[in-house]
């Protein structure tokens, strides 16, 4: 019902039977942005045949382009300095016809939104599926128009999680530590199944009503950011949903990539981007096929799907006060495309964080990507994060893998060994897990000594650490892999929960144990600049022991990752180089004093020590 309420408010004054102005995109802008120029998309039915033009100065006309549908026309516009904000309406005329009236608006820009501040180090990510976080709002799990209702018994159906539940649960957020939050895609997915996890969008302008309005998210990302927490989109640039629009009535034959052919899947060969040696037609299924069926691969080539897409993202962090953006399936569309559009988001907002999503277990792969690295081919990009996978993989097998010369935990420190790769390793994701790999507890043989480890090296070592929701509360679900299972709903986030992490209403034993563990974690580490900005040394690991230090200043942080079932002496004359600089040693969470001079005598399977001079 409110999705038709909204579909109503939007509705043109429209005094020509014959065409009609179904939608602009973007739906209005800004006046004060560094790149005054904007294009409109105008789709409505016969469109092109009428002659665009705006009933007061303010807004120049620069040029019309007709595309191969008759119902679309792309404006051309410049916002002038002297532009007034306020509704302007665009007037499309033709002689011996009426003229269709379409009100557009210029908003004021906030104060400072130009230079709003990205994530750093200082940061931790708390990243949220909204379906399955909680619903806050049951009157819209089902909404009138769109094609997949309501059903929490089913793995892949839609459990009405949404904006108001997460808005419900800042406090909570706050608490625990986190300083950002990313959620799963939001925008409507108006597909007939497996709709929930929102990777299929049929409007990039328009948040899921099942989820909320547009309202509601820029309501959220306000709220979160009176109580000093950051917010992340997810955005997807490589495809859309099957059931857009655009399907039916593309604007040109080359919207789509495989538009009319036989369809195409993606060989997921990343290398062929980069590889000297590589085919042309292995590139092109890279680039060119798509996920699958459900999922259209957009063609960033068109230079009118480039321009709405590097508008749209703009638009979203304009509108909704983000901090970051994640970028789905980065390295899949074309590579010229994400160049420019990382770089005209950096070009209006120079602090403003983007990470890269490359699924690869190869660092000299995903290094190619970052903004600063030196390519062979002399490709650029200015992308400043990327998720860093291989730490992840690294970190899979190093607590689970028998102590070897080439298992266990060597496998750590070879993966900062690798660090050489990247023009700046200190602005990579790190992660335990996430919404599509099984959850750290599982992975840690649901060992909690191994989780906590897991955890503590995410806190503790370079880059900006992520968790999963759940993962602070040693969530079990999706053994066996499934998405749908392993996305779970949040415990408490419905009515009737008998569990409920937010309130502390029911907690198990184990619940309470990880949670108390990641909160205390994290709200320490929020508060050392050690962590945030210092250097990282680390030794060989040694007999099940690894051993790095991070400093800052006149501080320092020793950390010891421990694999030895039985109380281990450690000798602490190869760390000298470090040690001898400071002269008192405690552990973050209690007041035990240590004696560094010669042996530590290692009971707990990790060891936090902060030193001071």
């Amino acid at each position: 019902m409110k999705y038709l309420i909204f579909i109503l408010f939007i509705l043109p004054v429209c005094l020509n039977a014959q065409s009609t102005i179904e939608k602009i995109e973007p739906p209005f802008w800004w006046q004060g942005m560094k790149n005054s120029e904007l294009q409109l998309m105008v789709y409505g039915e016969n469109i092109q045949t009428l002659n665009p033009k705006f009933d007061k100065k303010g807004i120049n006309i620069k040029k019309v382009h007709k595309a191969e549908s008759p119902n679309y026309l792309f404006i051309d516009i410049e916002i002038l300095s002297s532009a007034q904000t306020g509704i302007y309406h665009l007037l499309l005329e033709k002689e011996n016809q009426k003229t269709i009236k379409y009100p557009y608006e210029i908003k004021e820009r906030s104060v400072g939104s130009a230079e709003r501040k990205g994530i750093d180090q200082s940061d931790v990510v708390y990243l949220i599926t909204p379906d399955r976080f909680a619903n806050g709002d049951p009157s819209n799990d089902v909404v009138d128009g769109l094609r997949e209702g309501h059903n929490r018994s089913l793995e892949y159906g839609r459990h009405g999680g949404d904006l108001k539940g997460i808005n419900d649960h800042l406090d909570y957020i706050k608490e625990v530590g986190f300083s950002t939050i990313w959620l799963n895609p939001v925008l409507i997915n108006d597909q007939d199944k497996w709709s929930y996890h929102g990777y299929a969008s049929t409007d990039y302008y328009q948040v899921d009503p099942r989820f909320g309005t547009n309202e509601a998210y820029e309501k959220l990302a306000l709220n979160a950011k009176k109580k000093g927490l950051g917010m992340i989109m997810d955005i997807i640039v490589n495809h859309c949903g099957s059931f857009h629009q655009w399907m039916k009535d593309p604007p040109f034959s080359d919207w789509i990539n495989n538009q009319k052919g036989e369809y195409q899947e993606t060989n997921h060969r990343k290398e062929t981007l980069l590889d000297p040696y590589k085919s042309e037609y292995d590139r092109k299924i890279m680039t060119e096929g798509w996920f699958v069926p459900a999922m259209p691969d957009l063609n960033q080539r068109n230079k009118f799907m480039s321009t709405y897409l590097i508008q749209n993202s703009i638009w979203w962090i304009e509108y909704a006060h983000l901090t970051g953006i994640r970028q789905d399936t980065y390295s899949y569309p074309f590579r010229e495309f994400m160049t420019d559009w990382t770089c005209a988001i950096k070009n209006e907002y120079p602090n403003f964080y983007i990470v890269g999503e490359e699924w690869i277990d190869d660092p000299s792969v995903i290094a190619y990507w970052q903004e600063g690295k030196v390519n062979q081919d002399g490709y650029t990009s200015c992308l400043p994060g990327l998720m860093d996978f291989p730490f992840c993989f690294a970190l899979h097998k190093a607590l689970t893998e028998k102590e070897f010369w080439d298992s266990g935990l060597i496998r750590l420190y070879q993966s900062l060994s690798r660090d050489f790769h990247y023009a700046d390793p200190s602005q990579l994701i790190v992660f335990p897990d996430n919404h599509d790999m099984k959850r750290i507890f599982v992975e840690m043989e649901e060992d909690v000594n191994k989780y906590k480890q897991a955890i503590a090296f995410i806190m503790t070592t370079r880059g900006i650490p992520q968790l999963y929701y759940g993962t602070e509360i040693a969530m079990n679900a999706g053994k066996n892999g499934s998405h749908g299972l392993l996305r779970a709903d949040f415990p408490g986030g419905w009515v009737g929960d008998s569990t409920s992490i937010k309130d502390g209403i029911q907690m198990t034993d184990l619940q309470t144990e990880a949670l108390t563990f990641c909160s205390e974690l994290i709200n320490w580490r929020n508060s050392n600049k050690v962590i945030h900005h210092g250097k990282l040394k680390h030794f060989i690991p040694k007999d099940g022991v690894y051993v790095y230090f991070r400093e800052h200043a006149d501080q320092a942080v020793m950390v010891i990752l421990n694999k030895n079932e039985k109380e281990y002496s450690l000798s602490l004359k190869r760390f000298d180089e470090v040690l001898n600089r400071y002269k008192s040693y405690s552990s973050y969470n209690d007041d035990r004093v240590f004696d560094l001079t010669e042996t530590l005598l290692l009971n707990d399977d990790f060891l936090i020590l902060e030193l001071a001079k």
